[in-house]
């Protein structure tokens, strides 16, 4: 078992991860679910057909065993006859009580929950949980998508977007620049690394409508919604800013979560308050196939290879209008990767591990997730229409639940969208309300993009 995987199955932590697949038609046929459980996702990997054992020694690894699919397929019953805004209600009461289960541990960690009633966003849902200790959000939802194929040709495989890198430069930087740049870097480096140490006890976010400071904050119930976005819009701010799609979502999401809190308690638009980005950690240029990631010289293997990377939330006061609060996301972000923070964190938390066990590092990361606001996980997803057993899908999101923060936000694009999933405790955040401040957040930044010539 990876370090990271040990991290997530720990006395501290204890994370799972839910894929939602929203179909366009109903779900008639479930026989369809354990021959594509048996044929297509336990090959992916061969952690689904595996328990967490822990040996004499007291480490723990993973023992493959004989899988009995149909303890793992769920296909709740609600009352007949009602009308999909009625069916919205049993399905987030179901959401939210799936969310707060644990996974056994006496069996391969996940399950397939089949809702076969209609909502307001689709005919139908189907919802993979997954433990994070099988790996992170990249191979977890390659894994969810293993199951689709395409709708226009089930034959080929599916595409996603190329991750692309900036240009560089067309001109060779001389010695005097150099110098300042190499300076700058490390100093932002130094800094990051400082930034997480103090996180854990010293650095801590403001008590504000997106953040109580409560604990136990995994342990309670969550309300999750989402809200789609067009990417040709994205793109016309994107284009507008001279910025990337990810820095204009990332603005969106920041933006909207300052409207959130001043709407709720005047003032704490300007509180201090991070968002934690969780990074791809990979060396790749785009997404490759499940077969390359399970080969031992792969250069995007299964697992959980991520970062956190602490960003501040721009506060209100710092920015006159939408579009120069996105443009000082962009360029926080930016500083952030002038820096090799993310790698001096990984190195620490690695001689931490060493030094006092997994245990010990799960503490930190458990402290640093619980004094930051909020989480942000974003993943790519299939460019063009896509089906499952012959479902055609309408929309894919995930969720990571149980952490101990009052909020966790996920980002995943899928034909011509990119949908934005909102997890917040039931007891201390608005959830609809927040949704509607995302989307505000938006229309602001868009109106203020289509007045920029």
């Amino acid at each position: 078992m990876t370090p990271t995987g040990k991290y997530f199955s720990s006395s501290s932590l204890n994370v799972s991860v839910l894929g939602v697949i929203e179909t366009e038609t109903p779900i008639v046929d479930t026989s369809t679910a354990i021959p594509l459980l048996r044929e297509t996702f336990l090959p992916v990997n061969p952690r689904f057909s595996s328990i967490m054992c822990t040996d004499k020694r007291g480490r723990r690894h993973w023992k493959r065993v004989h899988v009995q699919l149909e303890e793992h397929v769920y296909i709740p019953v609600f009352p007949g006859g009602l009308s999909p805004e009625a069916y919205d209600v049993h399905f987030q009461e179901y959401l939210t009580k799936l969310a707060m289960e644990r996974l056994p541990l006496n069996r391969p960690m996940w399950e397939l929950h089949i809702i076969k009633y209609p909502t307001s966003n689709s005919a139908g849902t189907v919802i993979f949980k997954l433990h994070h200790a099988l790996g992170d959000g990249y191979s977890l939802v390659g894994a969810l998508l293993s199951c689709l194929k395409s709708f226009n040709d089930p034959s080929k495989p599916l595409s996603f977007p190329e991750y692309r890198q900036a240009p560089k430069a067309s001109r060779r930087w001389s010695f005097c620049e150099k110098v300042p740049r190499f300076f700058s870097m490390l100093q932002n480096s130094v800094s990051d690394l400082v930034s997480v140490l103090l996180r854990t006890s010293v650095l801590i976010d403001d008590v504000t409508p997106i953040r109580t400071a409560e604990p136990g904050l995994e342990h309670r119930p969550i309300a999750i919604s989402t809200i789609s976005f067009s990417i040709d819009q994205i793109k016309h701010i994107k284009l507008k800013l001279n910025a990337t799609i990810n820095d204009v979502i990332t603005g969106i999401v920041f933006y909207g979560s300052r409207l959130y809190m001043e709407s709720e308690s005047k003032g704490s638009s300007n509180a201090r308050s991070t968002a934690l980005v969780l990074l791809n950690t990979r060396a790749i240029s785009g997404y490759r196939g499940l077969q390359d990631m399970v080969k031992s010289d792969s250069k995007s293997p299964w697992g959980n290879h991520f970062a956190l990377l602490p960003i501040p939330i721009p506060k209100s006061k710092d920015a006159t209008s939408p579009l120069e609060y996105v443009l000082k996301t962009k360029k926080l972000v930016d500083r952030k990767k002038n820096s090799i923070g993310v790698h001096l964190n990984g190195l620490l938390l690695e001689l931490i591990r060493k030094l006092r066990g997994h245990e010990a590092v799960a503490r930190i990361i458990y402290k640093m997730v619980m004094n930051t606001s909020v989480a942000v996980s974003n993943v790519y997803g299939p460019t063009e229409k896509v089906t499952m057993s012959n479902l055609p899908c309408k929309g894919v999101y995930f969720m990571v639940v149980n952490s101990p923060q009052n909020m966790f936000i996920s980002i995943m694009s899928y034909v011509g969208k990119v949908t934005v999933a909102v997890g917040s405790q039931k007891s201390s955040i608005d959830n609809q309300l927040f949704m509607s401040s995302l989307e505000m957040a938006f229309e602001k930044i868009l109106k203020a993009a289509d007045g920029v010539h």
